[in-house]
């Protein structure tokens, strides 16, 4: 058996050897360059620690002594593992304030050009299950629409939502349409048993509560 068939059954049989099976650093990365990178490549590659190869660019990775296209899906792999973490670290947030939305959300969406609406799926304990951006770019009713959120609410199990979006220009003052398109998904939440418990406005380092404003 070739080294990179070793490999691949060492990954492939990871579900069962559990947390602290026997893969190494380098199987994976065998797997993810496959058969045509250099042995000793991989093998200087897996001395690294994988904070350092995930802090690494495509030509850094490239410089290792990778092609181009090998040094580019090392990395999406790598960028893959930090949003995992990302993820993870994201669920078990308790949100018991319009502040720990915006504490939760700010560093994200406090400096982006675009405006992006963003929900989080909250269970009965309001921690938070899952986050997920819904849409990007300018808002309006006919963009927002109630189907698209409650049926991601659906899928978690979610037990209450909250919903939130910034404004490029820094100002959160929420604007006629925030507050139409607020209204109409507290209405649709009603009719479906999943309570919209605020819609978050986030500026440069200040946020607005729909609700705290009375509009919910």
């Amino acid at each position: 058996m070739s080294v990179i068939e070793k490999a691949r059954e060492a990954v492939t049989g990871y579900d069962s050897i559990g947390e602290h099976g026997l893969i190494s650093n380098y199987d994976m990365l065998s797997v993810v360059l496959g058969p045509f990178a250099k042995m000793e490549t991989v093998e200087r590659l897996s001395a690294y620690s994988l904070r350092f190869l995930a802090e690494m660019t495509v030509n850094e990775i490239e410089a290792e002594g990778l092609t181009h296209n090998q040094a580019v899906t090392l990395h999406a792999a790598l960028l893959l593992g930090k949003r995992s973490m990302r993820s993870k670290k994201e669920r078990g947030t308790i949100i018991r304030s319009p502040e720990d939305v915006a504490n939760h959300l700010n560093n994200e969406m406090g400096q982006l050009n675009q405006e992006h609406f963003v929900t989080l799926m909250l269970n009965t304990r309001n921690e938070v299950m899952h986050k997920t951006t819904l849409f990007i770019g300018s808002l309006n009713a006919s963009i927002v629409h109630p189907r698209e959120l409650y049926r991601e609410a659906v899928k978690c199990s979610a037990a209450s939502v909250i919903v939130a979006h910034n404004h490029p220009s820094g100002s959160p003052q929420p604007s006629q349409e925030d507050v139409h398109i607020t209204r109409r998904l507290a209405e649709s939440g009603k009719m479906i048993g999943i309570e919209l418990l605020d819609h978050v406005v986030i500026g440069e380092g200040r946020f607005v509560s729909l609700k705290e404003k009375g509009y919910l």
